[in-house]
């Protein structure tokens, strides 16, 4: 064994270890992402938005934005411009708040199959402009369909690479490459025997200390 194979080894060892210690709570997170109720389309539209915010921008202070906006009945009415100023510490505010605005009547019209997941996932990426494969995983997977994709954020593409599922972290990730390197990561995840939504809130609180969403 190499001295690559080695570090690989020593770092998935000790992701088991804290998986043992940290499973029951984050599969009670997982819990509340799967206990959503997918017919109210304004918390489907709330995990939405929140995902709009979270390119560049840390996930507590998206959920922040998320919480002010529909405290001041603008998320699901406001326009761009009422929207802004809540969007403290979300980077790119000008553009996510029309974003937001241009997203609702996409949103009402548009059709959630929650049949076929990766073929949802492509549908939502291809009609939301700002979001993207990462994000409409993201989104999926908060609202309980989280078992067969992968959130490729930086967080976790740091991990995969620490434990050898990845060679390199790419600059760009096109659909292909993205599929390509969630396949790699469902393999790991078999051989471990822990799911990628698992893995992924697992990755999560070693980046950031905690389990959020």
């Amino acid at each position: 064994m190499d001295l690559d194979q080695q570090t690989n080894e020593v770092y998935i060892e000790r992701f088991r270890r804290k998986y043992e210690l940290m499973k029951d709570k984050i599969n009670s997170r997982l819990e509340d992402f799967d206990s959503i109720d997918k017919n109210d389309k304004s918390k489907l539209y709330e995990e939405l938005a929140f995902c709009f915010l979270t390119p560049q921008s840390k996930a507590k202070s998206a959920d922040i934005a998320i919480r002010s906006l529909i405290k001041n009945n603008l998320l699901f009415s406001g326009k761009a411009s009422e929207i802004e100023p809540h969007l403290k510490g979300i980077r790119f505010h000008i553009t996510k708040s029309k974003r937001l605005e241009d997203s609702r009547p996409i949103f009402d019209q548009f059709n959630f199959d929650f049949t076929n997941i990766p073929l949802l996932r492509d549908e939502i990426a291809n009609s939301f402009k700002g979001i993207g494969m990462k994000e409409a995983s993201h989104f999926l997977r908060n609202i309980g369909f989280g078992k067969e994709i992968a959130i490729l954020d930086r967080h976790i593409l740091k991990n995969l690479k620490r434990v050898g599922v990845i060679d390199e972290i790419p600059k760009t990730i096109s659909r292909k490459k993205y599929l390509e390197m969630e396949t790699k990561m469902s393999n790991f995840c078999n051989k471990i025997g822990i799911s990628m939504a698992e893995l992924d809130l697992l990755f999560w609180s070693e980046e950031t200390g905690e389990i959020l969403k």
